[in-house]
């Protein structure tokens, strides 16, 4: 099992749902952190949903807050697991300006199947 901590960020400018961050098929993430950022002197809201794959099913985290003019905002109070294939999605209300900054850990599982495959199969076993 691999862990890489990482960092995206995201200039999100139109009003169309969009994803911000998706786990790979052979990934787990956990979200630490995404902090919110308005560059303009508009108050638009924005929502949250993840999209599970697993339950073909779409959840809302955060629904139509409001995004105070020229602030930052902290999304999450506790962490956020993206299972293999889900995704994060935003809306805001306007195409203006929002920043989002996302703090993560990817924790792959696939990688390291492979590996001990490939150095069992080496030594014969």
């Amino acid at each position: 099992m691999a862990n890489s901590y990482k960092f995206k960020g995201v200039a999100l400018a139109t009003t169309d749902e969009t994803a911000l961050l998706t786990a790979a098929s052979d990934e787990t993430i956990i979200i630490k952190s995404i902090r919110a950022t308005n560059n303009t002197s508009n108050t638009p809201t924005l929502s949250f949903d993840v999209s599970d794959n697993s339950a073909s099913a779409e959840y809302t985290i955060l629904k139509t807050q409001t995004l105070a003019a020229n602030t930052a905002v902290e999304i999450l109070s506790v962490p956020l697991v993206l299972e293999a294939s889900d995704a994060l999605k935003a809306t805001i209300s306007s195409s203006d300006s929002v920043h989002f900054g996302i703090s993560y850990m990817s924790v792959t599982w696939l990688h390291n199947i492979w590996f001990q495959v490939k150095v069992l199969t080496k030594f014969g076993v």
